[in-house]
């Protein structure tokens, strides 16, 4: 994609609007949090506390719109504390010449490595360093500075105040990740029916598990229907597969393909019912068009079904049963087992700082896109911040706040953001400097109209980057607006410089940036490690059925986890305007696709396999665990081989397979043994697949 192509993209991208709005009730929610503390803070310290104030209380009340599945009494007290500790020290430095631009510097790099926590994180973090900009411009002693530090935690504590007397959606985030996971489970039914090997996209369940950690004080409040129902759809979705399967499922055709068709459409009925209650939280309401004899495929008057295929008829029909017994009853001790799945554990906001500080940590290095966007932005920040102050500019705050509210650790958002940022900023504090002017405010109203464009942002938060920054923006020219000066050069300063620092962070991109298909390599080599690890851990379950299951669960998560990786990658490099040669020399984007559709397959081959785990009493395929072992190690070496632009040599897996595989045929044919027979056979492929898809690769010239 060529520059002019890719600014087009991004420019359309960042100013195109949503008609959908955030629930209104929880954007008044929001603007009354920072109104209980806004107003008494006016009355009694003046214009400058209450800048304060409205800032922690407003930056804590984004916090709780951000998506994330921890209680947003907690999002709200964390970016309350965050902001009080920054606002604190910004009054301590600023005072002192030259400790203020370090004391940002530091603060900037610290934010920018924040996204390495995650993106809510990153938002939050970066927000501290625009209010830090803000407040600090406010004249005050270094004994009033706590106060205010202390007033944009009470902001954080408001909010936090208001969530827990007005309930709005407690769960609403849960409810729709399970329920966006049995919606997929249905989909993914129906397309079986026509495409027996019809790829599934997995990331409901990343999101569905991520919805069902949960803190202490969430586990004894949640839902009783909440509990248990991911356990049984991570066992669904393969059996699904199975069934489908002409290899170790229902024939390709025939009467038993038929009757496989119909088993698969009685159950995405009666999974799109299981979404629909668990969404609205109603009773269940079964479809009577799903007989349960059409389910377990065995109907008298009909074709049955035989084998393996059989068996993952009966196993859905029971999965299905226990999901409906677990919705029914609403009970929590009967939904407890093992069997059915337990929900996970998630610390406190405060117990997962050494976790946090872990992940920064591993993120510290220089091949890092996380570390490049921390320099960056810190760079950027700190260098508009100066340079305003050279240019003797007297709202000069607004160009690093700019370049602080647009960068993003990615081309795409960064780029769009930043357009949208532009446009939002001009009409915002358009609109709000004519107001001004045309009204005249006092204190009072000043501060009124600060709350309702507050709520305005938070309901205009799903609208579009640029509607929600020109209500930020009105709602900061307000706030600002409450200290002396004249409000049309204010905001022709403010125009000019939200200018500067978006100019700056885009052109500091430019030159510096963190391209993502560069890193195509590297992601592919760990999802190819990651499905190597899965497939392994599954055979040697067969190999040895007493160990159970509980490594494929991990080495499950790992695949889905690289797997992501490696989309969203992707996904930000098509929207990239640089030449795909330049940026990946190793391999072209064709062949990038060809890799990526054989380790979708081994993944696939491995999940078939893992619907007909064999049972702790079941005895052991032979040489199952050798292969496991051996199959490990290729995909280990490939992955290297991968990173370092080595040749891909899988030989002496083959020689294993073969030699396995000719084991196997002289043993009684069995079930367990069938179908690792055919796995292997189907995992084997997916590895000559890869080996055809990398085997011809660029070469960097010399001195390139």
């Amino acid at each position: 994609m060529s520059w002019s192509t890719a600014l087009r993209a991004t420019a359309r991208a960042g100013l195109t609007l949503d008609r959908s709005l955030s629930n209104p009730r929880r954007a008044v929610r929001g603007a009354l949090g920072a109104a209980l503390v806004i107003f008494p803070a006016l009355a009694a310290g003046g214009p400058a506390l209450a800048t304060s104030a409205a800032m922690g209380a407003f930056t804590a009340g984004t916090a709780t719109f951000q998506r994330s599945f921890r209680p947003r009494v907690s999002l709200a007290v964390a970016a309350g504390t965050g902001l009080g500790v920054s606002t604190f020290l910004g009054y301590l430095a600023v005072g002192v010449p030259g400790a203020f631009p370090v004391l940002l510097a530091v603060w900037a790099f610290a934010a920018g490595m924040a996204w390495a926590v995650g993106p809510s994180g990153g938002v939050v973090a970066s927000t501290t360093v625009s209010v830090m900009l803000v407040v600090v411009q406010l004249p005050v002693s270094v004994p009033a500075a706590l106060w205010h530090g202390l007033l944009c935690a009470l902001g954080g504590a408001a909010q936090a105040l208001v969530v827990t007397l007005w309930p709005i959606e407690s769960w609403r985030a849960q409810r729709d990740a399970l329920a966006d996971t049995y919606a997929s489970l249905a989909d993914y039914a129906r397309r079986l029916r026509q495409d027996p090997v019809a790829l599934f996209d997995p990331d409901p369940f990343i999101l569905a598990r991520q919805a069902a950690a949960l803190t202490p004080w969430q586990a004894r409040h949640r839902p009783p229907e909440l509990h248990g129902l991911r356990g049984i759809a991570e066992r669904i979705r393969p059996t699904l597969a199975a069934l489908a399967d002409p290899g170790v499922g229902a024939p390709a055709e025939g009467p038993a393909r038929d009757r496989a068709r119909e088993v698969l459409a009685a159950a995405a009925e009666s999974m799109d019912a299981l979404a629909r209650a668990v969404r609205t939280g109603e009773p269940l309401r079964s479809p009577r068009t799903t007989p349960t004899l059409t389910l377990a495929g065995s109907d008298p008057e009909g074709p049955r079904l035989t084998g393996a295929a059989r068996r993952s008829a009966r196993r859905l029909a029971a999965l299905l049963r226990a999901a409906a017994d677990t919705l029914d009853k609403h009970d929590q001790d009967t939904v407890s087992s093992p069997a059915i799945g337990t929900g996970l554990y998630r610390p406190s906001i405060f117990r997962l700082l050494p976790v946090a500080l872990q992940a920064v940590r591993r993120q510290l290095q220089p091949h890092s896109a996380v570390f490049h966007h921390a320099v960056r932005l810190s760079g950027v920040v700190t260098f508009s911040y100066l340079a305003a102050r050279l240019l003797g500019l007297e709202h000069g705050y607004w160009a690093p706040l700019t370049a602080a509210m647009v960068m993003r650790p990615d081309f795409a958002q960064t780029f769009s953001r930043g357009v949208a940022r532009l446009a939002g900023t001009v009409a915002g504090v358009a609109v709000s400097t004519a107001v001004v002017q045309l009204l005249h405010p006092g204190p009072w109203l000043s501060a009124a109209l600060a709350v309702a464009f507050m709520g305005g942002a938070y309901l205009t938060l799903r609208t579009g980057y640029a509607v929600m920054t020109a209500c930020v923006s009105s709602y900061v020219v307000f706030l600002l607006g409450l200290q002396p000066g004249d409000p049309v050069h204010t905001a022709l300063d403010r125009v000019a410089l939200t200018l500067l620092g978006g100019l700056v962070a885009l052109v500091a991109y430019a030159l510096f940036p963190t391209w993502q298909t560069a890193r195509l390599t590297e992601r592919l080599a760990e999802w190819l490690a990651a499905a190597g690890r899965y497939s392994a851990a599954v055979l040697t379950v067969y190999g040895d059925p007493a160990q159970g299951g509980h490594r494929v669960r991990t080495t499950l998560l790992d695949y889905r986890e690289a797997r992501s990786e490696l989309l969203l990658a992707m996904e930000r490099a098509d929207a990239e305007p640089v030449s795909p040669a330049a940026r990946q020399p190793d391999l072209s984007r064709k062949q990038l696709d060809k890799a990526w559709a054989a380790v979708g397959l081994l993944g696939r081959s491995t999940l078939l396999m893992e619907a007909h785990l064999p049972g702790p009493d079941t005895g052991p395929v032979p040489g199952a665990a050798a292969f496991a072992e051996e199959l490990r190690y290729a995909t280990a070496v490939a992955a290297a081989a991968l990173l370092v632009g080595d040749r891909v040599d899988f030989g002496g897996l083959r020689s294993a397979h073969e030699r396995w595989d000719s084991r196997l045929a002289e043993l009684p044919k069995e079930d367990r043994t069938e179908v690792a027979r055919a796995g292997a056979r189907l995992v084997m492929a997916a590895v000559t697949d890869l080996d055809r898809a990398v085997r011809t690769r660029r070469t960097v010239p010399s001195g390139a």
